[in-house]
C-alpha cells in the first residue's frame, strides 16, 4: 500500500509551477492514493479522462452564461488535476511510457484549442464582438509558442552540454598526449583530469553577474518547490480558463496573461542568449587548456590563472 508521504517523495517535482504546487498537488496527491492502492487504472486512462473532462468544460464555456462559465472553470481545474495525476501514477508505480508522454502532451494541446475556441465562440455569440474571435487565435498561439519554445530550449541546453562534454574529452586527450608537463605528479594529474572532466560547467555566469539579486529570490522560491519562471503555460491556461470565466473578466484575463507570458518568455530567451556567450567562453578556455589549469590552481590553492 502506498502512503501519502511516498506519493510526495516519488511524484512531487523538485520545482513546479506555483499554481500546481499550491492549488493542484495537495488535492492530486490525495486522489492518487485510492487509485494507486485499489484500482488498476493506467496513466493513459487518466490522461484520456482529463481530456474528456476538459471537453465537458468547453461545452459549458460555449454556453457563455455566468453560471455555465463558473461550472466550466471548475471542470477545467479538475481536468488539470487529473492531468497531473497521470504523471504521479506513472512515477509512483513505474508504469510510465514514451507513448504515454506523447499522448499526455498532445491531449493537453488539443484541450487548450477546444476550450479556447469554445470560450471565445461563446462570448462572440453572446456579444457579437469580433475581438473574442481574435483572442481565440491569441490563446492558441501563446500556448503553442510556450511549449514549442520550451521544447527548443531543452534541445538547445542538451546540445550545449554535449559540446562541453566533447570539448573536455578532446582537451583531456590533448593534455594526456602532451604528458601534462606543467603539473607536478602524473598520477595526481590524471585523477584531477578525470574529476575536472566530469565537473559541471556553469553557463549562467553572465546572468548571475547582471542579476545577482535574482539568486536570492530563486532560492526562496525553490524552498517552496516553486520554479522561478512564475508565469508559464500553466498559469496562462489557468488565468484564461479559470480566473477569467469566474470573474467575468475574460477579455482582460486573456490580454493581461498573454502579455505577462510573453514578457517571461523574452526573459528566458535573454537568459539563454547570455548562456550561449558563457558557452563560447568556456569552450575557448577548455580548448586552450585554461579550464583545467584554472581548476587545478583553485584546488591546490595557488594563484589564480
Amino acid at each position: 500500500m502506498h502512503s501519502l508521504e511516498e506519493v510526495k517523495e516519488k511524484t512531487y517535482k523538485k520545482r513546479d509551477a506555483w499554481w500546481t504546487v499550491f492549488l493542484v498537488d495537495p488535492l492530486a496527491s490525495r486522489l492518487v492514493l485510492p487509485l494507486a492502492n485499489h484500482t488498476r487504472v493506467t496513466p493513459n486512462q487518466i490522461s484520456l479522462g482529463a481530456f474528456l473532462l476538459g471537453c465537458v468544460a468547453a461545452w459549458f464555456f460555449f454556453r457563455a452564461d455566468p453560471v455555465s462559465l463558473c461550472i466550466g472553470a471548475v471542470l477545467f481545474h479538475f481536468s488539470f488535476v487529473l492531468d497531473c495525476m497521470d504523471g504521479k501514477i506513472a512515477r509512483l508505480k513505474g508504469t510510465g511510457s514514451i507513448f504515454g508522454m506523447w499522448l499526455d502532451y498532445m491531449l493537453d494541446r488539443v484541450r487548450v484549442v477546444i476550450c479556447g475556441l469554445a470560450l471565445m465562440a461563446g462570448q462572440f455569440q453572446l456579444t457579437g464582438d469580433l475581438t473574442y474571435l481574435a483572442l481565440a487565435i491569441v490563446i492558441i498561439f501563446m500556448d503553442m509558442l510556450r511549449y514549442m519554445d520550451a521544447l527548443q530550449l531543452y534541445k538547445l541546453r542538451r546540445e550545449m552540454r554535449k559540446k562541453i562534454r566533447q570539448a573536455k574529452r578532446d582537451a583531456r586527450q590533448t593534455l594526456e598526449l602532451e604528458g601534462i608537463e606543467t603539473w607536478e605528479e602524473e598520477e595526481e594529474s590524471d585523477s584531477q583530469l578525470e574529476e575536472q572532466t566530469k565537473k559541471k560547467v556553469d553557463l549562467n555566469q553572465a546572468f548571475k553577474k547582471k542579476f545577482g539579486w535574482y539568486l536570492k529570490v530563486r532560492d526562496r522560491l525553490e524552498e517552496a518547490r516553486v520554479r522561478p519562471h512564475l508565469f508559464s503555460g500553466i498559469e496562462f491556461q489557468m488565468f484564461v480558463f479559470i480566473v477569467g470565466p469566474i470573474t467575468g473578466l475574460i477579455m482582460e484575463s486573456v490580454v493581461i496573461s498573454a502579455i505577462i507570458l510573453f514578457v517571461f518568455e523574452l526573459a528566458i530567451i535573454y537568459k539563454m542568449w547570455l548562456s550561449t556567450r558563457d558557452l563560447q567562453r568556456e569552450l575557448e578556455q577548455i580548448q586552450s587548456g585554461e579550464f583545467f589549469a584554472r581548476d587545478h590552481a583553485v584546488s591546490t590553492g595557488s594563484a589564480e590563472v
